[in-house]
């Protein structure tokens, strides 16, 4: 077993209907597993769940599942803006067999800390897995405080959380050394510092693009390699500046198509890239890197 946790939260590949593009969604994987990446995250921010029917996202799900096929963990995410609305996710998720449900922070209104506790700790005692909490403020608006966390960690079936905000904030909650309790880190820029610093378990959404890059960083930290893992970690950082500058999912979708991977992995009311904009990002320094580095596992 490695040393490490790489989890990729997977893109959701889509037909011009919005339905499932299966193939693209197994080639996607397929690059994953090959590239060295241990787990995914179905239906996560990078996966657009909110933006999904429940058609597309059930069969998400199901495909996701069966083309891992036990290659890695499967987390599924399963936060939505009410309690009802994703307590009903989580009881569609009790039916099938993933390795945990994977909760956002509500959003759109906000709630105070205590309404929190009890969000979360009602929706872990219906949940049949493990149950992740899911921080990410500057989307939701909604930041979970440290005593918060520490408290929802003493409950049976909440094993850990994904930190998608400020790393002083994380690195103050692994101090707390809470028992039983994962903290996985989203901090794609800074994969390879973290590993030096004793932090394993990564996930983020960039992964998916350049699943090889993020097992060349681990590899070489593992080894003790720091200048290859820096090295790594510098190409992952170019095409993560590309993304953020031309639009995180049209240009994605741009990326994995390039690669060999079918799919549209913007839905509306995204509009995909065309003209300047995506000669623009194909032709940057970074993509072409990326582009001529590896093809994709067939």
């Amino acid at each position: 077993m490695p040393a490490y946790t790489l989890i990729t939260a997977i893109g959701t590949p889509l037909k011009q209907d919005e339905s499932l593009h299966v193939g693209g969604l197994e080639a996607q994987i397929d690059d994953q597993f090959a590239g060295g990446i241990t787990g995914l995250l179905v239906g996560g921010t990078m996966g657009a769940m909110q933006l999904l029917s429940d058609e597309t996202y059930d069969a998400l799900i199901d495909e996701s599942l069966r083309i891992t096929r036990g290659r890695g963990e499967v987390l599924v995410g399963v936060g939505d803006a009410s309690f009802a609305r994703t307590k009903a996710r989580i009881e569609r998720l009790n039916r099938k067999n993933a390795d945990g449900a994977v909760v956002l922070s509500p959003y759109l209104l906000k709630f105070t800390q205590p309404e929190l506790l009890d969000y979360y700790s009602a929706l872990a005692d219906v949940s049949k897995h493990p149950l992740y909490l899911y921080d990410l403020p500057i989307l939701t608006g909604t930041k979970l405080e440290l005593d918060t966390v520490r408290k929802l960690s003493e409950h049976r079936n909440i094993r850990g959380i994904k930190c998608s905000c400020e790393f002083d904030w994380t690195r103050q909650l692994i101090d707390l050394n809470l028992e039983n309790f994962r903290v996985i880190v989203a901090a794609a820029e800074m994969i390879d510092v973290l590993f030096r610093a004793g932090v394993n378990e990564h996930l983020d959404g960039i992964f998916a693009a350049a699943p090889h890059w993020i097992g060349d960083i681990a590899r070489a930290a593992v080894a003790g390699d720091w200048t290859s893992a820096s090295a790594a970690q510098q190409k992952v950082n170019a095409v993560l500046r590309v993304v953020r500058e031309y639009g995180v999912f049209p240009s994605f979708t741009a990326i994995m198509n390039a690669r060999g991977i079918a799919g549209n992995f913007s839905p509306r009311p995204y509009h995909p890239l065309s003209g300047k904009k995506l000669e623009a990002v194909l032709s940057s320094e970074a993509v072409r890197t990326l582009l001529n580095d590896r093809a994709p596992a067939k």
